[in-house]
């Protein structure tokens, strides 16, 4: 986020722009990030360690609902992106921000926003070290960067899955889908349980290792095309259980007709992870240390490769989600 004024303002006067970067990205910034005084960061990896990176881009009206809460969109942000580093064992280590949104957006918008990412900084160990910001006569745009780290070759792919082994999820499935239309008031949610799930989603870092996980992916598209990129990568067939799929309390209480479409929509943000039998225990064992819920609801064969079949009675959309 570069604070270099330009040649048309007056000596000493920084312009909107970069007085709000100044206010309220600066305060953001690790040691890297240089205070955001310069037009770049300097990052130096831990030793021995190689950098892990990936980005994602959240639009309003698209990835969340306008009227949103500004620090459940910049928690949400931060978030999503932390969930890729999580289905590559990584651990975070910062992150490079782009931020575009309509002139008119007021200085309690980016007060809210910033307030959100710190909050979730302090929460998962990060810390900003630049991007950029511009205004848009379209909806709020937002792109994230994040970097983590891992020792060297030891980033869990999506193209190590084998036949025979299992496929593993985190959590529950369905409640990112459900959740979106709760937020847009289509199905009751008395408890807020799904809008918050579609609102927040909790990232499992620390969980992965390529020790005991042969392949691994974040459900943000739908978690069947998302299993489908592990089988299409690492040419395998999957057959996947859908009674065997970990539901919360809320989804089972939503009309189900919602649950089977909303069962393959993304926005969970959960793990799907293809681990071989003779390391189950170990990764049972470090989910329960985390505290995070682990079903099996699949084998990888060598039917099919680069194919999913869902067998069982409750069924599920596999369209997934499309970004064209």
């Amino acid at each position: 986020m570069d604070r270099a004024a330009d040649a048309g303002n007056a000596v000493g006067r920084l312009p909107v722009e970069f007085d709000r970067i100044a206010r309220y990205f600066a305060p953001l910034a690790g040691p890297g990030g240089l205070g955001l005084l310069d037009d770049a960061a300097v990052l130096m990896p831990p030793p021995g360690r190689e950098l892990v990176l990936s980005a994602d881009a959240m639009v309003g009206g698209v990835h969340f609902l306008v009227d949103d809460p500004p620090a459940l969109v910049a928690r949400k942000l931060l978030r999503v992106n932390l969930s890729d580093l999580a289905a590559k064992g990584a651990d975070p280590l910062g992150y490079l921000l782009t931020v575009s949104v309509p002139r008119e957006t007021t200085d309690e918008w980016f007060a809210e926003f910033t307030a959100g990412l710190a909050q979730d900084q302090a929460a998962f160990g990060i810390a900003l070290l630049g991007g950029d910001s511009t205004s848009t006569a379209g909806p709020v745009s937002l792109s994230l960067t994040i970097i983590g780290h891992v020792a060297p070759g030891t980033m869990v792919r999506r193209d190590g899955a084998r036949p025979g082994d299992g496929l593993w999820v985190t959590g529950t499935i369905g409640d990112g889908g459900l959740g979106l239309l709760a937020a847009r008031g289509e199905i009751p949610d008395p408890t807020g349980y799904l809008a918050g799930r579609y609102r927040l989603p909790e990232p499992r870092l620390g969980l992965v290792d390529t020790t005991f996980v042969h392949a691994a992916v974040d459900v943000s598209d739908g978690f069947i095309q998302d299993a489908g990129h592990i089988c299409r990568a690492s040419g395998v067939g999957l057959t996947i259980d859908t009674d065997a799929l970990p539901l919360s309390a809320a989804a089972l209480a939503a009309p189900p007709d919602s649950v089977r479409a909303m069962i393959a929509a993304g926005d969970d943000y959960e793990l799907l992870m293809a681990v071989p039998d003779a390391t189950v225990e170990v990764l049972q064992g470090r989910a329960a240390t985390l505290g995070i819920p682990l079903t099996r609801i699949g084998t990888f064969t060598t039917e099919q490769p680069g194919t999913v079949r869902m067998i069982g009675d409750r069924g599920a959309d596999n369209s997934g989600w499309s970004h064209f």
